[in-house]
């Protein structure tokens, strides 16, 4: 049964007459309200509304508290009074916001392509796949470009063959032929956002957008999954997620500055504090891309934004 439904069925036991719902907005913004109405068997007709606040409280599985309150008044113009208040324990539909905040933000974008930046293993290519099928956009990761056009040869292999250097044209390359194109999500490497040629192809026609994780988070998740696939990790020495850690440092003290030079800024320890997560771990990567989404939004709406997105 539906949250709105089992609000509807708690109150409905207490008043025992029929209800009627008036619920389209709910459901489609992550705070609003939610209406209904009741109709006595008597003479007088009542009307009651339940506003529901929400989220209040999230918890690790996915579960929000929803607080309302329910007023009646009569079509005799008694004035109106509070009968019931309370709490429900409701689904929180992610899939739903998701589509919600991108039919929201559409507008703005116009058909401009996403460019997700970051260090290694901050997830755009995860998130950036949820941003494409939620948008109907095509889906990019540069780094795979790169490796079709050296015959299939890992972006691991290409380092060690053919230099930093060699790789860093390649990517630049790619994102020119990408600069021309409308509606994608593009993926892009670690060290894309190195070269200033780079940020001119990537915002010529498109909305960067930095995955900001906490460097300890990435450390993890990349030990997790192995250093071998990860070409800058072999300079250092230690366990992997040592390894990691060290590495990761010295790259975002390195590219720091050039990160945040993206249109957009993404802090997965900003949106666990604001969901109530002890952990950036306990997020879910379309939890990640509604903000994402919502940061977009906020951006394009700026006189700036909104230049840059022909608008």
């Amino acid at each position: 049964m539906g949250s709105g439904l089992r609000m509807e069925a708690g109150v409905a036991c207490k008043l025992n007459y029929p209800t009627w719902i008036e619920s389209e907005r709910f459901g489609r913004n992550s705070t609003g309200s939610l209406r209904f109405s009741r109709i006595a068997k008597q003479e007088h007709k009542a009307r009651l509304v339940v506003s529901a606040h929400f989220p209040v409280l999230t918890s690790s599985n996915r579960f929000r508290s929803v607080s309302f309150e329910v007023s009646c008044s009569s079509s005799k113009n008694f004035s109106a009074s509070t009968i019931e208040t309370g709490s429900v324990h409701a689904p929180y539909d992610e899939a739903l916001v998701l589509k919600n905040k991108s039919l929201e933000v559409e507008p703005y974008l116009n058909g401009h392509s996403i460019y997700l930046v970051g260090l290694m293993g901050s997830g755009k290519t995860t998130v950036g796949k949820i941003l494409s099928n939620v948008l109907s956009y095509s889906f990019c990761d540069s780094d795979v470009l790169i490796e079709q056009e050296v015959n299939g040869m890992s972006v691991a292999e290409v380092f060690k063959l053919h230099g930093e250097r060699f790789f860093r044209k390649k990517e630049t390359e790619v994102l020119q032929r990408l600069s021309s194109k409308k509606q994608l999500v593009v993926s892009t490497g670690g060290g894309a956002v190195v070269w200033d040629v780079n940020w001119d192809y990537m915002q010529k026609k498109g909305v960067v957008v930095w995955l900001d994780v906490p460097l300890e988070a990435l450390a993890q998740r990349i030990a997790a999954v192995g250093t071998h696939s990860r070409p800058l990790l072999h300079y250092e020495h230690g366990d992997p997620y040592t390894k990691a850690l060290k590495r990761l440092s010295y790259l975002l003290e390195l590219r720091g500055k050039n990160y945040a030079k993206a249109n957009a800024r993404v802090s997965l320890k900003e949106i666990a504090g604001k969901l109530g997560y002890r952990d950036v771990s306990d997020l879910t990567p379309t939890e990640i891309a509604i903000e994402a989404l919502q940061q977009i939004e906020g951006y394009l709406k700026e006189e700036g934004g909104m230049v840059i997105a022909g608008l």
